[in-house]
């Protein structure tokens, strides 16, 4: 079945119950099979791997692997063999819920190379594994039950992208149709785009070529289309902008072919959004800012992308906050009509047509107090933080999961470290000086935001292809377990081997030259600044946050006003503030192409015919699987085969 969508116009027009009427009827797949005793062991066993991996090389880069389309295409493959076997064939649905448990399980990598292991160092205490496993469970399910309020209004009601979510439900609608001449097709096509980003990743991988080049063919030097293509232009090391290197402005030309591929799943809208919030920030704003002295050298003594992003990360995120409240609470009716029948039995209660297909929002309003409390309970016992200070900052962290929900909706882009900043320092204001309390109720944001954002990514492939929400959160939360006891078991194998627990200087070597866990060094930076209150912060911080909020404000009443007309995102422009400009310019640069060659442009009479148009969705998730998949492979050549 060719996955079916509304038109933009029908997505302004429509009311959220014709949606829901069209959805019932033209994409819901009713009972196949999904959540699986078999599904959810492949997932179970993919996502610990997929975890395991994710924390090994992020403790060598900082990086983190996303899972999902690689998950998706592994498991395909499995059963493809299993099934010249005779083993029955795994349907889509049972593959999207796979999805579901092995992308979250590859979320629960993160504490283990941030906010836990900065909290181990700065306290000198080893946690113990099971009270690692406890924490990261309990609060990633907190971000469950955050998500599912949001659910209909960004998926059902305003059907926003979600890039990396699209592009795992055209690869699973691709490979489990190729059997009719349109899936094949499209196969093909998938397959095409695949290959070529694959080859072009291949000869940006540094890894690999100089492992093939060097380490087996014993050339001197290994050759290699670099990533970053300033080397590649003669004097670009002393190119400046307005007397400011381009590196120091996150300005380098670069071409990433998987973000290009994300731009083209976003739309032109939003990737020129992207584009005027990077040009605001990095061509007018940060350089005026360091020539003033409100943006200063680090410890290095030199300027870059993390001193640029202490100060751009607040007006970038105040525009997202007031943006995303704006968008939300525009369509009150939404919101009531998802928590219809909360209360008790109402006599319209059979008007909401997907009651039982949808996640009982009941959950929601009675597990997040009851996780909210086992969850201060956890940090007081475990962090020494008190429990109403953990209680406080909750609302803060449903605001912030909000925020984020919005920008990876629109962009497919998390702002995690952005919004566990924002908790960060209102936790300094309310506990100057409690360093462990800043790191333990950020990892808290940290993990809310995440997963309540990566949740809704899972869910827009399930919902393109007709499965019950409902069943993928349960596998969500299958995930859960299997990332966090895989993760967790493997960060004491690979980082605490020969530890003395009683030593903080022994527990220091956690970070070490083999594992050097860069996000760890940044938030125990943040941390140590921002426990000191908001005196630390630039002067002219509160007055970007004012500015950048109300023009937020101004923009998204304006795109609520002209339903959606309006040019302009205020949260992807916001989000440029806390990326770098040469990511920005890669998505832009994708959206603006597909733009170019018909898609969006096009009316759906002139599209007919069109091969980029009727082929855009898989085009840009081949494009995204094969960089994806290269760029895996690089750093983990990188990691095993690559000599220090």
């Amino acid at each position: 079945m060719s996955i079916q969508q509304l038109t933009d116009e029908q997505i302004r027009e429509w009311s959220a119950e014709q949606k829901d009427r069209w959805w019932l009827e033209k994409v819901y797949r009713g009972n196949m099979p999904q959540l699986t005793l078999r599904a959810a062991l492949t997932g179970f066993i993919l996502g610990g791997l997929l975890s395991a991996t994710n924390l090994y090389v992020g403790a060598k880069t900082g990086w983190s692997l996303g899972v999902g389309i690689t998950s998706v295409i592994l498991a395909f493959a499995f059963f493809k063999v299993l099934q010249s076997f005779g083993v029955k064939e795994f349907t889509i649905l049972e593959n999207n819920a796979m999805q579901s448990i092995a992308t979250s399980a590859g979320y629960m990598t993160a504490p283990l190379i941030s906010s836990l292991t900065a909290y181990m160092i700065v306290n000198g205490k080893l946690l113990p594994w099971w009270q690692i496993i406890t924490w990261n469970v309990v609060i990633s399910i907190l971000g469950v039950l955050f998500a599912f309020p949001m659910k209909r209004r960004f998926i059902n009601d305003e059907q926003h992208p979600f890039p990396e979510g699209q592009a795992a439900g055209f690869v699973m609608d691709t490979l489990h149709s190729s059997d009719a001449a349109v899936g094949l097709f499209k196969a093909k096509v998938l397959a095409f785009a695949a290959g070529g980003a694959a080859f072009l990743k291949f000869m940006q991988a540094e890894s690999m070529q100089t492992w093939l080049q060097v380490h087996l063919a014993r050339a001197r030097k290994a050759l290699f289309l670099p990533e970053d293509l300033s080397h590649l232009f003669s004097g670009s090391e002393t190119w400046k902008f307005r007397g400011h290197a381009l590196p120091s402005l996150t300005m380098s030309p670069v071409l990433d072919i998987s973000m290009i591929g994300a731009g083209g799943l976003m739309g032109v809208r939003a990737g020129s959004s992207l584009l005027i919030g990077a040009i605001i920030n990095y061509m007018i704003l940060a350089p005026w800012m360091i020539d003033i002295g409100q943006i200063v050298p680090g410890p290095s003594g030199s300027i870059g992308r993390r001193e640029v992003m202490l100060w751009s990360l607040w007006p970038g995120v105040s525009a997202m906050v007031i943006a995303s409240f704006a968008s939300f609470f525009s369509k009150p009716a939404v919101i009531i009509g998802a928590f219809r029948g909360l209360m008790g039995k109402r006599k319209d209660q059979g008007d909401d047509l997907l009651k039982d297909i949808e996640f009982p929002l009941w959950i929601s309003l009675v597990g997040i107090p009851i996780m909210s409390v086992i969850s201060a309970w956890m940090a007081h016992a475990f962090f020494n933080v008190p429990v109403w200070a953990t209680l406080v900052g909750l609302p803060l962290t449903f605001i912030l999961s909000l925020v984020a929900a919005n920008s990876t909706a629109l962009t497919g882009t998390t702002p995690v470290g952005a919004t566990s900043k924002i908790t960060q320092l209102f936790y300094g204001i309310i506990r100057p000086g409690d360093i462990h309390s800043n790191l333990a109720t950020a990892g808290i944001t940290a993990e809310v935001v995440g997963n309540s954002a990566n949740l809704l990514m899972d869910i827009k492939p399930g919902y393109m292809l007709g499965a019950k929400p409902r069943q993928q959160a349960i596998g969500h939360i299958i995930g859960i377990f299997s990332g966090g006891i895989a993760s967790t078991f493997l960060f004491f194998a690979l980082f605490t081997k020969g530890i003395d627990p009683a030593s903080p200087d022994s527990i220091a070597k956690i970070q070490s030259e083999q594992f050097p866990m860069p996000a760890v060094t940044i938030w125990m930076g943040v941390a140590k600044v921002l426990t000191e209150g908001l005196s630390k912060l630039p002067s002219s911080v509160v007055m970007a946050v004012i500015v950048a909020g109300v023009a937020a404000l101004v923009l998204e009443v304006l795109r609520l006003v002209t339903r959606n007309r309006m040019p302009l995102s205020p949260v992807a422009m916001g989000l440029a503030f806390v990326i770098d400009f040469h990511t920005s310019v890669c998505m832009f640069l994708g959206s603006a192409i597909f733009w170019v060659l018909g898609s969006g442009r096009l009316s759906e009479e002139e599209g007919k015919g069109n091969l980029w148009v009727e082929n855009h969705e898989p085009i840009c998730a081949g494009i995204i699987a094969g960089a994806s998949l290269m760029g895996i492979a690089d750093l983990l050549v990188a990691v095993f085969l690559l000599p220090g």
